[in-house]
């Protein structure tokens, strides 16, 4: 019997998992030149604590101090056939804003005509009613630099001396690591998984031998890549080791990896915007095709409060 697609407009004929583009790529500027001017109160994120994608911006939305300065709803986190949802719920509510009842009523009203998946997140305009931007990618960017007037840190994530190998490190990560997971765990054949997950490991280790020696993966101070590598490294062995078969070893077998990761949960604010429950919850129930009995599993133990030992590199 030959497996289902997940997502069947995003698999190839050899059964490999294409990521679709994002849909809307506006921007919100400090100077306004954009469209859309950078203020307080106007812009509204919808997330979901379950997606990594939309976990980085709630990230640095928490990073860059503009909980006051943009709104922000969470979805559901058991998507079903009509798509993430607007419910009450713990750690999960309605909506707000516009009442929507399903985030496709955002992308509808952005764009009747739009035909692609609907994803978190997305900045809601609500002068213009519409989708600023559905890029995680953009809006980390937008969340670092546009908001500079309304917020008092002066914390940079994408410093300019480092702009190049940020980038190249961005990609790597991205193409091996962050969509590495899905690539094996969304494949529908052998192959396929087999060439995702060899290349996702082989990348875990390259990252292990990186972080003998410098604290972040740019030295002492965290950049917007290592906010991006933790949103998958904090879902690896709670979801992408077991439910998407990434099996060859833990995130807590590596000393340096894992010492990093406990790091990365310890910094201010950061463990509150991780939400175990929201992410096992929607791996294992959304995903009924890899697993049809939806039962969620209790594990794994793991004290990510413990002392990392990360600070010698200081």
């Amino acid at each position: 019997m030959k497996a289902q697609p997940q997502f069947p407009q995003e698999q190839s004929s050899t059964g490999e998992f294409t990521r679709q583009e994002d849909a809307f790529r506006g921007w919100v500027s400090a100077d306004g030149a954009s469209g859309y001017p950078a203020a307080s109160g106007r812009y509204h994120l919808y997330v979901s604590w379950a997606c990594p994608w939309a976990h980085r911006t709630i990230i640095v939305r928490k990073l860059k101090q503009l909980e006051h300065v943009v709104g922000m709803t969470v979805v559901d986190p058991i998507r079903d056939e009509r798509g993430w949802a607007f419910r009450d719920g713990p750690g999960h509510s309605q909506d707000p804003i516009n009442g929507f009842r399903y985030l496709s009523e955002a992308y509808r009203a952005t764009d009747p005509a739009y035909l692609g998946r609907v994803t978190v997140p997305a900045l809601w305009d609500t002068l213009t009613k519409r989708i600023v931007s559905n890029s995680d990618d953009d809006l980390m960017r937008m969340f670092n630099h546009e908001f500079t007037a309304f917020t008092p840190s002066r914390l940079d994530l994408y410093p300019a001396d480092l702009r190049n190998e940020i980038e190249q490190w961005n990609t790597f990560l991205y193409e091996n690591v962050n969509d590495g997971v899905y690539r094996a765990g969304f494949a529908t054949t052998q192959a396929a998984y087999e060439k995702a997950v060899r290349r996702l490991f082989e990348a875990l280790d390259r990252v292990e031998q990186r972080l003998r020696d410098r604290r972040y993966l740019f030295g002492s101070q965290f950049v917007e890549t290592d906010w991006r590598l933790f949103v998958t490294l904090i879902r690896f062995d709670a979801v992408y080791h077991g439910h998407f078969k990434c099996n060859i070893r833990r995130i807590a077998d590596y000393p340096n990896l894992f010492g990093y990761l406990k790091d990365l949960y310890q910094t201010e604010g950061i463990a509150d915007t991780v939400n175990f429950d929201h992410i096992k919850r929607h791996y294992y129930v959304t995903h009924d095709d890899i697993n049809p009995t939806r039962i969620v599993p209790l594990g794994p133990q793991q004290d990510l409060s413990a002392p990392h030992g990360r600070g010698n590199f200081d």
